[in-house]
């Protein structure tokens, strides 16, 4: 069984058994997390059957992504060059249940 979820701003396709890595989420290590902003379901888009439909899934970490390099540069002015990086934190999840 298939099913789309949106988080953290972001559409996921889902099966039992995969493993997302998601927006940070408040949830501790080992605890179960549902998603209830289901978008489809096994191909069906209809939002009369969606309503009550949920997908459960475990919090298996959280981490921080790879570095991302930001350089800002200005032209014929020496002073104005600027190296920054990023770090954007994710909580890996694996999906238990679509239901």
């Amino acid at each position: 069984m298939k099913a789309i979820i949106k988080t953290g701003g972001k559409q996921y396709l889902v099966e039992e058994g995969s493993v997302i890595f998601v927006e940070k989420l408040n949830a501790e290590e080992g605890k179960n997390v549902v998603f209830n902003e289901v978008l489809m379901l096994d191909g069906n888009v209809d939002k009369e059957s969606l309503k009550g439909s949920k997908v459960t899934g475990k919090v298996v970490k959280h981490g921080k992504g790879k570095k991302i390099r930001i350089f800002k540069y200005v032209n014929k002015k020496k002073s104005t060059r600027k190296a920054q990086g990023h770090r954007q934190p994710y909580t890996k999840v694996e999906i238990t249940k679509i239901g």
